[in-house]
């Protein structure tokens, strides 16, 4: 009896002990992290100098996805023997050089992906890898400030398809105006003179007019993510019809190193592209601006992201 008391007795005191050293071990992370965020501060700081700085500043970032497989006998499924698969990626990239009289922005936006389903069984199917998302979007930007946030600028905008289609259609806008930017991330483009050229081989639904080009581009990095949002619209004076507008998004998270979870998706709103399909692709030869559905397009793609 007396050996259980004095158990129950030590069992009790090192209780309390471990007890008091869990909370004197938790009293002391408050001030730790106290430290670690004026630390950071600092740091913040620092790097918001450097950022201010004139020079260069080149980045990248992307976004890999991909998978494949193989059934055989799989009778549940509407292919019993195939094989399929599907790779994507995205590359986010920029070289901007600021100066105290000046800026010029560059950036790149490119997002091609392919697709295949081999149905085995049908020897005349397509086996092999198909184009499925096709985006290439190029950018320069130069502006000669006049205050601090509001420069007189000139734009190149080029947006096509490179693998198929190149430049069928083509749009290059070229363009002058102004350029604000509000906070160092945020840069928007308002030109009022603004020039579309489309290229492209049936000039009867692609045409190139004068208009107005807004372009909006935000840019940031905070931690581990990355964050890319540009919308580009051209609003053409000749006609309504030739009027279109993009908005692309880019996210990466970075898990591990250079490493981590990425995900882009893009809308789009383009009559003239609407059209061609029409007639070119679905072989509606009586569809013209008035009478197609010019749905709104859309594609986004997850997977591994790479920062470079």
């Amino acid at each position: 009896m007396k050996n259980l008391i004095t158990f129950w007795c030590a069992l009790l005191a090192t209780t309390m002990v471990l007890a008091q050293t869990k909370e004197e071990l938790k009293a002391q992370i408050a001030p730790k992290k106290d430290s670690i965020a004026a630390i950071q501060g600092r740091v913040d700081a620092l790097q918001a100098q450097i950022d201010a700085l004139p020079g260069w500043r080149v980045g990248a970032f992307g976004t890999i996805g991909g998978s494949i497989s193989n059934f055989n006998n799989w009778y549940a499924q509407g292919f019993p023997n195939n094989s399929s698969g599907n790779i994507g990626f995205t590359v986010n990239a920029y070289a901007n050089l600021k100066q105290e009289k000046f800026f010029w922005r560059n950036s790149l936006n490119t997002n091609l992906s392919w697709v295949k389903l081999d149905d085995e069984d049908d020897p005349n199917d397509e086996d092999g890898f198909r184009e499925a998302t096709d985006v290439f979007n190029l950018t320069s930007l130069y502006g000669r400030n006049i205050s601090e946030k509001w420069a007189v600028s000139g734009l190149m905008e080029y947006r096509t398809t490179i693998l198929s289609n190149f430049n069928d259609p083509g749009y290059l806008d070229l363009g002058v105006g102004m350029t604000w930017t509000p906070i160092d991330d945020l840069v928007v483009v308002i030109h009022p003179l603004n020039y579309n050229f489309v290229f492209a081989e049936d000039d009867t639904i692609f045409n190139s007019s004068a208009g107005a080009k807004i372009v909006a581009d935000y840019t940031r990095k905070i931690g581990a993510i990355n964050f890319k949002s540009n919308l580009s619209m051209f609003q053409s004076y000749e006609d309504g019809d030739l009027s279109n507008w993009t908005w692309i998004n880019s996210f990466s998270y970075t898990l591990w190193k250079a490493i981590g979870v990425g995900f882009d998706f893009g809308l789009r709103n383009n009559k003239q592209e609407a059209l061609n399909y029409e007639i070119n692709t679905l072989g509606n030869t009586g569809a013209t601006f008035d009478n197609i559905d010019n749905d709104l397009q859309t594609y986004w793609t997850l997977g591994l992201s790479y920062l470079f």
